[in-house]
Parts: structure tokens; sequence; C-alpha cells
């Protein structure tokens, strides 16, 4: 690759007076620019050294690649003249451009507290459609599984009370992810959490008949505290009164932090600052949005109630729509209410997840009819990548890859998605849990459901799929069809590309990656990242690390060692080129709870140690810990697979690489 050059175009394409700034991190170049209005879209899509474009929280990142990115980036930075920024830099900058949004500010806010306990209410809603599975009656006959075979009903019982526990205890998983999104205070965040459920949860001690807990809670007792009767109200199940309670303490701790002498401040921010929040919570805050909470979640069925499947089909014909602006990110609270209001025995379940995956599924058809249409191989690989991904729930790579980018599949999927969301509002499909809203959502559907919701899916993308190949065929730009005239001179070029490409083939052999790390292997569709997500740097695995000691999943030469330490990439001796990256944006630390014990050009061998991380402290300082491994020149191999029997141990085998014969 010409460093400079490809510095040179990437200028042209965006713009010299458009750039405000630049930084890189291990794969991408970071720039925040006036205008995007102004970019050359069609010149980076054509470029042969990027990989892909995207934009996200305010900076517009041009994929190079592992090692080539620092280059061009440097001579990005001697011919534009910029200061060079670290990415933390660069956020800055980006969020000093941006124009402040109260209401997008808002759902981000809600974004960033729901979003980490999803986990836990999809493993709790799954479970409580497991239990659905095995006591409804109607899904293998008249009598329930529990009725036919009773010996199971233990297991049954002991189901129920797993899957409720994450929805009763719902204000505490709230109220840590609360404190540490307001600064206060985790622990004792979870102590109000606590003290919002303790009321209800001392009454349910020995209780066998979950189904009557929400009346056991709902029991009325009060404190008279100098003649005022305080309700003893227990909050399971709520979401909004926890917040602001949260809120509140967040306020008042770091007032007391900052008022109190230091001898006194260990013993008694604490105090004061639980007496008082929970004293308003009790008389005030948590009475009132209580209310509030339960009037938002009546008015929300009623309106599916009183829709039906003609309010379905319209959410379902914008929710993609929807998505584009981000609004989307504030569901996740909507969806809490809906499932625990389910739960409790007071809901009609989740329509929200229904609709999300009838247009998740809409564009992923969509992005399978480009494959179809075009004959440009870049544009192929990041189809079909973008709409697995898309099939999986996370739609990003479609919506903004692929499907925008023409327009016609965009909207082609809307009517899919539309169609779709009528049918299933005309069969009463419902979820009775939060999941992965996509292909596999069936998982989280009422059981009874679940053939309606099948059927659903298969309208969604066989209308999406259909419009959009039967319009492409005669709509399809034509620079997206391989059938270009090219002159002599280009013919020489590709010529000799194509011979360079065929001999570096025949120097790969067949090779097994392992695994770098201890850990859960998972897909990288599955990574929170739309660059490896949507497989723009190559093809590979992902690992939820459980030590922090990096090793070598191959002998070969160390290509990049970055100064941030906190990814590798390397050469192998038979021809791959790996890039191990760890966790996601850590490139922001600077180098901060990381080790590196290697150097570029060093040789190493498989499972020599390469460095380490401290996985508690970037869990602390916020960042996700995944450590992905990506085949960078996927595209030189006949195939590139995941090996799923892997054990979970550095040295086991991780992905299998065939080479063309």
């Amino acid at each position: 690759m010409d460093h400079k050059a490809v510095a040179e175009r990437v200028i042209k394409y965006v713009g010299r007076d458009n750039i405000v700034a630049g930084a890189h991190c291990a794969t991408r170049l970071r720039l925040v620019l006036k205008d995007d209005e102004n970019i050359d879209q069609k010149g980076l899509d054509n470029d042969p050294d990027v990989k892909g474009t995207f934009k996200t929280q305010g900076q517009y990142q041009i994929i190079i690649g592992p090692g080539d990115v620092n280059d061009v980036y440097d001579e990005f930075i001697k011919i534009t003249g910029l200061k060079e920024l670290s990415t933390d830099d660069l956020k800055k900058v980006a969020a000093g451009q941006q124009k402040t949004n109260p209401i997008m500010a808002f759902i981000k806010l809600l974004s960033d507290i729901f979003v980490p306990i999803i986990p836990a209410l999809v493993a709790g809603g799954l479970l409580m459609a497991l239990n659905n599975f095995l006591t409804q009656g109607g899904l293998f006959g008249p009598k329930a599984l529990v009725q036919l075979y009773p010996q199971i009903k233990g297991l049954s019982d002991m189901i129920q009370l797993m899957s409720a526990a994450p929805f009763w205890f719902l204000p505490i998983l709230v109220a840590i992810s609360a404190g540490k999104r307001f600064g206060a205070n985790q622990f004792l965040s979870a102590a109000i959490g606590m003290i919002m459920v303790a009321p209800g949860t001392a009454n349910i001690i020995g209780a066998t008949d979950l189904s009557k807990v929400a009346t056991i809670a709902n029991y009325t007792k009060f404190w008279d505290i100098f003649g005022l009767h305080v309700t003893q109200t227990s909050y399971t199940y709520q979401v909004i009164p926890v917040l602001a309670a949260v809120w509140l303490l967040a306020f008042l701790e770091k007032r007391f932090h900052k008022w109190l002498p230091s001898a006194v401040d260990f013993t008694f921010t604490p105090l004061l600052s639980i007496l008082i929040t929970g004293f308003l919570t009790f008389t005030i805050i948590g009475p009132v949005l209580k209310f509030v909470s339960d009037a938002i979640t009546s008015g929300i069925v009623w309106l599916y109630d009183t829709t039906s499947f003609v309010g379905m089909g319209v959410f379902g014909l914008f929710y993609s729509a929807i998505v584009t602006t981000g609004l989307h990110q504030s569901f996740p609270a909507i969806e809490t209410q809906l499932v625990s209001a389910f739960a409790n025995g007071k809901g009609a379940g989740d329509f929200i997840f229904v609709v999300a995956s009838m247009a998740n599924v809409a564009q992923a058809a969509a992005t399978f009819g480009v494959w179809f249409l075009t004959k440009d191989q870049k544009m192929k690989g990041l189809a079909s990548s973008a709409g697995v991904s898309a099939m999986l729930g996370i739609t990003e790579p479609a919506l903004f890859g692929v499907n925008l980018k023409y327009r016609f599949p965009f909207f082609c999927a809307l009517i899919g998605s539309g169609v779709a969301s009528v049918v299933a509002g005309l069969t009463h499909v419902i979820a009775a849990s939060m999941g992965a809203a996509g292909f596999i959502g069936f998982l989280s559907i009422y059981p009874r459901t679940i053939p309606f919701y099948v059927m659903s899916e298969l309208i969604s993308f066989g209308v999406a799929f259909a419009l959009t190949y039967i319009w492409g065929k005669k709509h399809m730009p034509e620079e997206a069809v391989a059938t270009e005239v090219v002159d002599a001179h280009s013919a020489v070029e590709e010529s000799q590309k194509a011979e360079e490409v065929a001999q570096k083939q025949l120097a790969l052999q067949d090779e097994t990656v392992v695994a770098p790390v201890d850990g859960e292997t998972e897909s990288l569709t599955k990574v929170n990242d739309q660059v490896f997500s949507a497989k723009m740097m190559g093809n590979g695995a992902a690992i939820i690390p459980s030590d922090g000691k990096i090793y070598a999943p191959v002998s070969g030469e160390i290509t990049v060692a970055y100064a941030t330490k906190h990814a590798y990439g390397l050469k192998s001796d038979h021809g791959a080129e790996v890039l191990i990256h760890i966790g996601l944006d850590t490139v922001n630390l600077e180098g901060k709870h990381f080790t590196s014990l290697v150097k570029q050009g060093q040789h190493v061998e498989q499972g020599q140690e390469l460095g380490s991380v401290d996985l508690e402290a970037i869990k602390q300082a916020g960042y996700d810990p995944t450590v992905m491994v990506v085949i960078t020149n996927t595209a030189d191999y006949a195939s590139v697979d995941r090996v799923t029997e892997t054990n979970g141990q550095h040295g086991a085998a991780l992905i299998a690489l065939t080479a063309h014969n």
C-alpha cells in the first residue's frame, strides 16, 4: 500500500477544508468533519485501500486496516498540518462540534442505563418463556407438559423462581447501572434498590406460589412518622421511581463529599445520602413516579389493544426509520416495563420486540437482495456479512453500509416489515421476554404464538427480498453492476493484480489459529462494534476473556505492536495475517492497564505470552473487554471458519483456515 497516496485520496474525498481534526485507532482513521454532505462517498466506497466507512458519536471513521492505518495517519498529518490527537482528545472535539439535543441526550441516558442490564432480563425472560412452554396447555394437546409428566413439576417451579427473580429485583439492577451513569457509588445505589423492594420481599419469605407474589407484595402497611402515614410500598418490577431515587442519591452524595470534612466524610456521607434518599423515596418520589410509571405502561397497553394490527403495521412500517435516528435506544426502558408488567400478570407482553424482529429480518432480506443484484465484490462481501448480522438483530451495518446507500432496498424493507407486523398483530404474536430481535427471536415469544411469529418472519423476509430484487433489476445504479467497460491500461493492471493475488494464495497453507486468551468464544457478529460485527476487517471470532494474559495464536512475526498495547498484528509462518484486538474502544486508555512483552519485528512461537491486561480495571473504566481475533487477509483463503467446539482455554483451536488448491 502506498500510504501517502491513500492519505492524499482520503483528504480529497472528505475535503481538506472540511476536516476539523483526526486521530486513529488500531484499524481506522477517525475524523471530525464540518459537514458530512461534502464527502465524496462514492470515491471512498470505490477506493481499493478503504475497507469501509461509517459515522458514530460525531466521528467519521474510515477503515484502513492494522499497521497500514498508522502510516496513513502519519502522512495525513504531514499533508494537512493538523495536530496529532489521541482518540480521547478527538471525542472531546467531536462533542464540541455536535449540537446539544436534549431529546437525544435523554435517549442516550436511558440507553446507557438499560443496555448493560439487558442480559439479565433476557435470561429471566427466556426462563419465563421456558416455564410457559412447560406449563401452558394447547401446545401438545389440552394438557400442559407438567400435567402430562408430573415428575418435572419441581423443575418447572425452580425455573419459575429463577425467571421471576430478575424482574422482582429489577430496581436493584437498574439502581446499579444508574448509579454508574449518574456518578453515584454503585454499592450505595444497590442499597437504595434493595430498600425499595425490601417491604415486599419481607412479605414473600416462605411463599411458594409465585402467582400470588403481586398480591402479597401489594399488601398495605404504613409507617407512622410524627402523625404522617407513609405507605410501605414495594417497588418490585418498577423502573422510573428507582431512576429518580438514584439520581437524588448521586446528587446528595456529591454534595456531601464536597461539604463534609474528610474526617467524617467516609462515615456520614453514606449515612445521610441513604437516609434522605430513602425517606424522600417512600414519601414523595416513589408514590408519584409509581403512579406515572403505571399510567405510562397502561397507556402503551391501551394503545396496543386499541390500534391492534393497524398500529402494529404502522409501527412496523416506520421502525427501521426510527432506528436511523437513534430514537430506538429508548425502547429498552419501555420494553422493560412491558415485560415486567407481563411477568406480574398485568400486561399483554412486549409487542415492540415483535415489530423490531420483523423490521430487522426485512432489512436483512433487502441486504441479501443487494448481494444477488450487485457484481461489485467489495459490496458483495459487505452485504453478505451485514445480512447475516441483521438476521441476528444487529442492523446498523445493513442499514448504513448497504440499504441506505442504494435507498430503494431500505424502503422495500420498510414495506416488508409493515406487512409482516400487520400479520403478527392479527395473530396476536407477543413476546414474553427480551432477546435477540431477529431470526432466533422465537425464543422470546409466548409459546402459543411461536408458529405465527415464524410465519410473520417468513413473510417479512419474502416481501422485502422480492421487492428489492424485482425493483433492483430495473433500477439498480449502474456503478453497482459489473458491466463496466475498461480501457487496455486498466485491463493490464487488473490482470497484474489478479496474478499477484493468485501467487499469494498459492503461497498460503492450511492453518489453525488458536485462542490467544482464556474465555468463552462467540461469533464476531455479536460484538458491539459494527466494524467487527459486519466483518469489515475480515472473518474470525470473539472471546469473552476470563483471564488477562494474551498468548500468540500462531507462530510468526509481530507486524504491529501498538504503543497503546491494546492490539497486536501478526503474520504467521504460513501466511495468515492475524489481528488481536483487546476490548472495544480501549485505545482511549492509552496503554493504561495493559502490558506488552513483545515488539514489532519480533518472531514469536504459538502459545508465547505477548502481554496482559487488567480485565477488572478496564471493566471498572466502563469498557467492554471482548477480545476480537480477525484474519485480515480473509479474502486470500478459500474459507475461514470459527471452530465452535473450542474448550475456552488459550491454545485451543479457534479458527480454521483453508487455502485455495
